[in-house]
């Protein structure tokens, strides 16, 4: 009977000892994630929560900051306090992050920047998980240009949250064509904030300011289109591939490429928001010693109406839609 005693309470003790150690293996994520202000960002989001996991050794601590920088940046600074194992961004804006990357620099915790740039000194933060926006902002105009060959456009801009690196990276790059092409004007661009609500706002501003001026908008996110498309059904103005309005967007989510094979959306250029996978990867290297990228850029796509053929984008089919995972 001691015996027995003994044995069970050493397997008890063994237990314990496994417990104890196979809860020091979670590592701990801390996400600072910029909101939910889009089909694309839930993708996103969703994606990190299924990526990390208890299954896969990780506890995600999640923080959706909503569109608010100064909640970002108390975010990072209680994971900071909380001391995990690393902490991952998408910044809402560019700007405003030397201050808290390096007191997270100082605690010793490696901070990854995903989806979104941001202006600081790359010396304070671990390595950058993203898509290439000012190429995806080429893209759009290289498509435009084959797709006008020659003809003349007079553009409206709904650009995205102000400061954040995908509307500066997508206006760059977009900017970048236009000024190659004497016959392109750039009416107006204002931000429609990547929601649907702001994308609708602005397209009724500009209805009403550019009446019969304009032959292409171009939105900075699909839920931007969205609200667009509302309101030039509103006002009874006609696009697509069949209206008087060429209609470009971005981030090409399910529903995007679903107007974009209705001929609604003319050009819909790929934001790939699937990143989690991409950054486990990073970190599974860092936690093993060994060498890692400072930067992996995402490869996107671009998708174009059925019926129409471009070097810079392929004519999206139903098929391609149904095989995406967002």
């Amino acid at each position: 009977m001691k015996k027995f005693l003994v044995l069970l309470t050493a397997l008890v003790m063994v237990l314990g000892l496994c417990s104890f150690a196979s809860a020091e293996d979670v590592i701990t994520i801390g996400f600072a994630q910029v909101g939910h202000e889009s089909d694309w960002r839930a993708a996103n989001t969703n994606d990190y929560q299924s990526t990390f996991v208890a299954e896969n050794g990780f506890e995600l601590l999640f923080v959706d900051a909503d569109n608010d920088h100064a909640a970002q940046l108390d975010a990072v600074r209680s994971f900071i306090e909380q001391d995990v194992a690393y902490i991952v961004i998408c910044p809402v804006q560019e700007a405003g992050w030397e201050t808290v990357l390096g007191e997270a620099n100082d605690a010793g915790i490696p901070v990854i920047i995903a989806d979104r740039g941001v202006s600081a000194d790359p010396a304070l933060y671990t390595a950058q998980v993203c898509t290439n926006m000012v190429l995806e902002g080429e893209t759009a105009g290289n498509w435009l240009a084959e797709y006008l060959d020659g003809a003349d456009a007079n553009i409206l801009v709904i650009e995205g949250s102000v400061g954040a690196s995908a509307t500066l990276g997508r206006t760059e790059g977009f900017n970048n064509i236009a000024a190659t092409h004497d016959n392109w004007k750039i009416l107006d661009s204002q931000s429609g904030n990547f929601d649907q609500a702001g994308g609708q706002e602005v397209m009724e501003s500009f209805i009403k300011t550019y009446p019969g001026q304009y032959n292409v908008v171009v939105c900075q996110n699909d839920n931007e289109a969205y609200g667009a498309m509302d309101a030039m059904d509103a006002a009874g103005v006609t696009y697509g591939v069949d209206g008087d309005v060429t209609l470009i967007s971005y981030d090409a989510t399910n529903a995007g490429l679903t107007y974009t094979l209705e001929g609604k959306i003319t050009c819909n250029v790929e934001c790939n928001p699937m990143q989690a996978t991409t950054v486990k990867e990073l970190i599974a290297k860092l936690e093993a010693g060994e060498a890692y990228d400072a930067m992996t850029i995402v490869p996107d796509s671009g998708f174009c109406a059925p019926g129409i053929t471009s070097e810079y984008a392929v004519t999206i089919t139903e098929e391609i839609i149904t095989s995406r995972p967002f």
